[in-house]
């Protein structure tokens, strides 16, 4: 067993000469691994083919070879529209949670383990072969001894110590980053490595897989042609889940969705209502909706599987985007411009002029234009191409949220491309708006902003105390951030650093000077010369080396 500190150390430098491999020189300086790289052997050798590779496409090969925790945040980084551009989302959507089976022996061993009974005890029925491997954890199919059929989701082992080790190693690598790269802190990449490790960690724990599921069951549970399955909480630990098992059709089996008779479009309809359903109504919602999460039971029931990834709408997105929704509405592109920075948090200054003309450049593409021509997907690319511009850094949820809406579309759309989820839409957006708008929400709201104005108007005294005490003893410390001072600070500091040269050059002569009148010394009358020569040399070379400077500048 290595060290931590030279495990870190040879993961770092493998790292970096995977990136260098796949044509990513450049981040391996601006993540500070440029010293476990030994530049000079050419590490080259990805798949050769006769077209050359594009960056994305170098971009998620590296993070392929890597491992599981970069794999799931090139997955992370794919529903990133407001970062990434459409090349690198669609190229890192490609990347597959895929590995190699754990041997049944040691899942068995860890189903016993974690459950406190033999294999054979806990089921009439256990199959070794899995139905599905990734790099957490993987899928068996078995049965209960009342003969229900489950499924039972076993985390790898050594898979927490491994995604620990390498998300500490990412939060390092970005603090460096942003020490290196401007766009590294106009994005927050740190706080995006530590928004993706929450992400990841929650993957790990099964029991919060679990309650999700029992939440999603208890919003459907008025619902017959929804189905979520069943938790067995006496089988499930934060290792082991154990849940119903779903059998059906995927949903983008087309050809055995016709073969059962099935109407494509109404099930288009159906899946586009769950998911609008979970945002507007409910605001919790299933964050990866893909095809293989969704299967058709003979009956025409819709199951639902895969919840180790939820988002949350909450009240101040909520208001947010109902905001954003009067201002479109309204076609008033100045409550649009504050609407859609109260949706991102912008990390530099924000030309709101530039703003305000892109966003009514946007809204008079879609003006007038009927809903049942209008497609989600296209319209938030261009939003998303918007804040990219400008820089604006979306909150998670809502990220979570517009990549559920474009997946709930595309879903829709490969069972029936006529089908348009707009045309769902204004109900849904009705009723956000009256839930936000009515006068008894107001009322709530108005109610809990009189008991915090209350408690404010009781604490203040106490607090303008501890204020005028702190200003008494000298113990508040302001600072100032200046934006767009840059240049001119840059420019003063060359300034300076040329005028302390100018000076040191002034001292040498000066001083050579008075050694060549004061120093007559009879011992060290033979250095003389050579020292001055010396002096002279070197008083040469600064005086020619600030004379460039000045005149390499253009400025006297």
């Amino acid at each position: 067993m290595l060290p931590p500190a030279l495990t870190r150390a040879r993961r770092a430098r493998q790292i970096a000469e995977v990136l260098l491999r796949h044509g990513l020189g450049y981040l391996v300086s601006i993540a500070g691994l440029d010293r476990f790289v030994p530049l000079h052997r050419g590490l080259l050798g990805h798949p050769r083919r006769a077209e050359p590779y594009a960056a994305p496409e170098h971009l998620r090969m590296a993070l392929d070879e890597l491992g599981a925790a970069w794999i799931k945040l090139g997955q992370f980084l794919a529903t990133r529209a407001d970062l990434l551009p459409p090349s690198y989302q669609r190229e890192l959507a490609r990347l597959q949670d895929a590995a190699a089976p754990v041997p049944a022996e040691v899942i068995q061993s860890i189903i016993e383990t974690e459950l406190g009974r033999p294999i054979t005890e806990l089921f009439a029925h256990f199959d070794p072969q899995p139905l599905a491997a990734a790099s957490i954890g993987q899928a068996h199919a078995a049965t209960l001894p009342d003969g229900t059929e489950v499924v039972i989701k076993v985390r790898r082992p050594g898979v927490v110590e491994q995604v620990e080790q390498d998300l500490e190693l990412l939060l390092n690598l970005a603090h460096t980053a942003r020490r290196h790269w401007e766009l590294a802190e106009t994005y927050d990449i740190v706080g995006i490595v530590q928004e993706f490790a929450l992400t990841l960690r929650a993957e790990l724990d099964y029991l919060r897989e679990g309650r999700n599921a029992e939440r999603f069951a208890q919003n459907f549970a008025n619902n017959p042609t929804v189905h979520i399955p069943r938790i067995f909480w006496d089988y499930s630990t934060s290792r082991v889940l154990t849940l119903e098992r779903i059998r059906g059709i995927k949903i983008d089996d087309l050809a055995a969705l016709d073969a059962a008779g099935f109407n494509r479009t109404e099930l288009a309809e159906r899946i586009a209502r769950i998911l609008m359903q979970m945002v507007f109504e409910d605001g919790f919602f299933h964050a990866d909706p893909h095809p293989g999460n969704f299967f058709v039971e003979t009956d025409g029931t819709i199951g639902l599987i895969d919840f180790g990834m939820v988002g949350v709408v909450d009240t101040a997105t909520q208001d947010r985007l109902a905001q954003l929704l009067l201002a479109l509405a309204q076609q008033d592109p100045d409550r649009l411009v504050d609407a859609f920075l109260e949706l991102g948090v912008a990390r530099r200054h924000v030309d709101r002029a530039v703003l305000r003309e892109d966003l009514r450049h946007f809204m008079l593409s879609y003006y007038d234009r009927p809903l049942q021509e209008l497609r989600i997907a296209p319209i938030l690319k261009e939003v998303l191409a918007i804040v990219r511009r400008h820089r604006l850094h979306l909150p998670a949820n809502l990220v979570l949220l517009l990549k559920t809406i474009m997946m709930a579309e595309g879903l829709a759309g490969q069972l029936a491309p006529d089908f348009r989820v707009t045309t769902l839409l204004p109900g849904y957006v009705q009723h956000l708006l009256l839930h936000r708008y009515l006068p008894l929400p107001w009322m709530r709201r108005l109610g809990w902003a009189t008991l915090e104005a209350a408690e404010f108007g009781l604490t203040l005294p106490r607090q303008l105390r501890r204020l005028l005490h702190a200003l008494e003893q000298g113990r508040i410390q302001m600072g100032m951030r200046p934006e767009g001072f840059e240049p001119f600070i840059a420019r003063l500091e060359r300034l300076t650093n040329r005028l302390v040269l100018g000076m040191l050059t002034a001292a040498f002569i000066i001083g050579l000077a008075v050694l060549m009148t004061a120093v007559r010394l009879p011992t060290i009358e033979h250095l003389i010369g050579p020292a001055l020569g010396f002096g002279f040399l070197l008083t040469i070379l600064l005086a020619a080396y600030l004379i460039w400077v000045i005149l390499h500048s253009g400025r006297l």
